[in-house]
């Protein structure tokens, strides 16, 4: 996590260290012992590519094989337990293979988004100083080819410490690359030379992996989201069998947008899907009534952060938890977690009243164990707003069942006249409009109130009402369901929202763009030009 310009932080996990001595490896339980329990020959990745037209399945077996091998190909090449491994690849079965071969031999792999540019890719390289960088020819997208190589290149010209080897998967029949001699190894040359290579026993304290990323401070976080082909979620679910699918309200909008009465799905049968999960960000009750309406399953929300590595909250179906939980809410905690709701003096609040979610340490097996060399930054970050607290730095509130109400970042919580009020609480008011496909509220700074919300509107396609008219009637609706005292009267509409590639909507820099002050666009933008078009938009209004 980028804290600050210049000040780089980022967290690492282990599993497990409450097993003090106790030892183990991720890889085997993933992989090995499947294969040696009988379960060979069953399917383990289904790759699925629309964007280069790929299938492939590969059972237990063949990813065994690949992974004993690109282990033993790491370790030919210098790779021992505890060294760092960057991986740089796009979304293909040889990136699940790197992170597995990893854990195999102990090393620690930071697994870096494919397409990011050159500076912000040294950065990282920087603060993890790699033994090995494992990297592929090229990356594919809708509109475009992706030059994994050359992006490399510019990275590996300005960092001050350079990887022994760069291992470079090379994309069938999308071009060649040349190998740099004495650095570079061809993938497929290596692992045809590769022997199995066995696992690796490592302390129950052992990190895994170093994941960098994008807090309500900083920079970088990113998986690709772009405008999904809304029949092809369909598609997939049906064509192989899914029982359960995870995804982002964020993509579930998309897909009505362009298809609001779901006609692309129903030429497709979903006889074994059973539960729809979604997280990533907060999902309004609309998308969520939608999302039932459409696909005819269980719709259940669940929260969690990269520093849990696993859901803090969730309606966990194995244990019983109802299939039917209230609107709004994002589960309960899971075992493990102690979740509480605390004001700013630090005491705890009644029920639905907003507040600072935090969790009562010690923190279960498999969260964080801290930010990569800078365990001052950790206690600081984390732990001393909320002494013997974890703060998850959301805001939000807990019914009287106990499911929680995760609302917003808790600096999105827009302070009017003295009144706390949830931007994201805001946006659910927003969205139950029927011409409103997405949207975003920020706090625009207010010389009287100091900040008063702002609405930035996505409209669904067709829709032919007044801007004027639909803006009205936003407004009294957030007026009945808050009240006055969020003084909310202000919007745009605009034709998209800018985001992270893993969704997120960067609210500060909206806040200061609405307000008039400058503002940072981060390098996780999927479309920075977005920001251009909604400065247009506020001129003209």
């Amino acid at each position: 996590m980028l804290l600050s310009p210049g000040r780089l932080a980022v967290t690492y996990f282990n599993f497990f260290f409450r097993f003090v001595g106790g030892e183990l490896n991720i890889c085997y339980n993933a992989v090995d012992r499947h294969v040696e329990n009988g379960r060979g020959d069953q399917i383990a990745i289904i790759y699925d590519s629309p964007v280069t037209n790929t299938k492939e399945k590969i059972t237990y077996k063949e990813l065994l094989e690949q992974v004993s091998k690109l282990a033993d190909v790491m370790v030919r090449h210098g790779v021992k337990k505890g060294d760092r491994v960057v991986i740089y690849m796009p979304m293909i079965p040889q990136t699940v293979y790197c992170m597995l071969a990893c854990a195999r031999i102990g090393a620690i792999h930071s697994l870096i988004f494919g397409g990011f540019a050159s500076k912000e890719l040294s950065v990282r390289i920087d603060h993890a100083k790699p033994r090995l960088i494992v990297t592929a020819s090229f990356g594919v997208e809708p509109k475009r080819k992706v030059e994994y190589i050359s992006l490399l290149e510019g990275a590996l010209a300005r960092v001050q410490r350079k990887p022994h080897k760069v291992l470079i998967y090379k994309r069938p029949n999308l071009g060649h690359v040349p190998l740099a001699p004495g650095r570079d190894l061809d993938w497929e040359e290596e692992l045809a030379k590769a022997q199995c290579y066995k696992c690796v026993s490592v302390p129950s304290d052992h990190p895994l992996y170093i994941l960098y990323t994008s807090g309500t401070t900083g920079l970088p976080k990113g998986k690709p989201v772009g405008t999904p082909d809304a029949g092809a979620y369909f598609r997939v679910l049906a064509e192989h069998e899914v029982a359960a699918f995870f995804t982002s309200p964020t993509a579930i909008r998309a897909i009505r947008q362009q298809d609001p009465e779901a006609v692309l799905g129903k030429q497709y049968s979903l006889k074994r899907f059973r539960t729809l999960f979604v997280a990533g960000e907060h999902c309004d009750v609309d998308t969520l009534e939608w999302s039932k309406k459409v696909f005819k399953v269980p719709v259940l929300d669940h929260w969690w952060q990269t520093e849990s590595g696993s859901a803090i909250t969730a309606s966990c179906i194995g244990l019983g938890n109802s299939t039917t939980p209230p609107p709004g809410q994002a589960g309960k905690p899971v075992p493990g977690y102690n979740v509480m709701i605390l004001d700013e003096n630090k005491e705890p609040v009644k029920a639905k009243t907003l507040g600072n979610i935090v969790v009562k340490l010690p923190l279960p097996p498999g969260a964080f164990s801290g930010l990569w060399e800078n365990q001052e930054t950790f206690q600081k970050l984390y732990f001393q707003k909320f002494p013997g607290y974890y703060d998850t730095m959301d805001a939000g509130y807990m019914d009287e069942d106990g499911y929680l109400y995760v609302l917003s970042r808790a600096d999105d919580v827009i302070n009017v006249a003295g009144h706390r009020i949830s931007a994201g609480a805001i946006e659910e008011c927003v969205l139950f409009h029927h011409a409103v496909a997405d949207c975003a509220v920020v706090g625009q700074e207010d010389p009287l109130k100091g900040h008063v919300p702002f609405a930035l509107c996505v409209l669904r396609e067709g829709i032919k009402t007044e801007e004027k008219k639909i803006l009205k009637e936003i407004v009294e609706r957030v007026r009945s369901n808050i009240g006055p005292v969020a003084a909310f009267q202000k919007g745009v509409f605009v034709k998209q929202l800018p985001k992270t590639r893993s969704g997120k909507i960067p609210r500060s820099a909206l806040s200061a763009l609405v307000s008039g002050k400058p503002y940072k666009i981060t390098p996780t933008i999927e479309d920075a030009s977005v920001f251009k078009h909604i400065e247009e938009v506020l001129k003209k209004n």
